[in-house]
């Protein structure tokens, strides 16, 4: 038995943190019947936790849906919280040069542990884009265009801890994004120096990614676009991915400095 599951309630906070990212997943709210599934609890069971973080501020209900959606409390705390990191300052001026040179939707995305995290976004010019990614939705390392950026430049070891259980780490992504499919977009990946999902988690819908790392060598980040497939023609791909190694370079020097 895992440290964590000898922890007296820690099965209950982990319910509990799973239900309140799900919520943050769905910016126009969620059902919840909807939130039981994808948290895999029976109905009672989450609407007995969802309403306890209702009561306590962190979520609410929309007045029109009836669906769940995040609360003030989260809000004053992710406002204290937002002080203590400066991913807006760091990276902010990067994905406005990428969208301001491109015309594509910027992104810029951190790993949490076997997740990437979607922080910041900026809108570019060209009228069509692809909404796959905004802030605050999450995918699972080796998903979409910033998590193949990062996975690519993981030890060996470390990329094979995510490999060998693909299936079940990839979830609901694991059908477009197969292990042989992963495995080849990880070699290019190294290869060229940034990442291309060639219409993966939506058919029609490309982005490109490059990694950023920490001081010791890790990727902590990523920066990423994303559009339609014919704004991602072969012959562009290479200006877009020297761009993206730009910027991703730009905040990988501030992070060391």
């Amino acid at each position: 038995m895992s440290a964590k599951a000898t922890v007296p309630g820690a099965q209950v906070v982990g319910r509990v943190a799973r239900l309140l990212r799900l919520v943050g997943g769905h910016p126009s709210g969620a059902s919840t019947t909807s939130l039981a599934h994808e948290a895999g609890l029976t109905r009672p069971t989450a609407h007995r936790l969802l309403t306890s973080l209702a009561a306590e501020g962190l979520l609410d209900t929309d007045p029109q849906s009836g669906h769940w959606v995040l609360g003030t409390e989260l809000y004053l705390l992710g406002s204290i919280a937002a002080s203590r990191f400066s991913f807006d300052e760091l990276a902010r001026p990067s994905i406005r040069r990428l969208a301001e040179g491109s015309s594509e939707s910027a992104f810029y995305s951190i790993r949490q542990g076997s997740e990437t995290m979607c922080l910041l976004r900026e809108e570019g010019s060209f009228p069509i884009r692809s909404f796959v990614l905004r802030e605050g939705v999450r995918f699972p390392l080796g998903v979409a265009s910033a998590g193949l950026a990062m996975m690519a430049f993981l030890p060996a070891r470390e990329q094979e801890a995510f490999l060998g259980r693909w299936s079940e780490h990839a979830g609901q992504f694991a059908a477009g994004h197969t292990e042989a499919t992963v495995r080849h977009e990880l070699e290019q990946t190294r290869l060229r120096g940034y990442s291309v999902n060639p219409g993966l988690v939506l058919e029609g819908s490309y982005g490109m990614g490059a990694a950023v790392f920490d001081g010791n060598g890790n990727p902590v980040g990523a920066v990423s676009l994303t559009g339609i497939e014919p704004r991602f023609r072969a012959d562009r791909r290479g200006l877009l991915g020297k761009l993206l190694m730009e910027e991703a370079h730009r905040i990988s020097t501030k992070l060391t400095r």
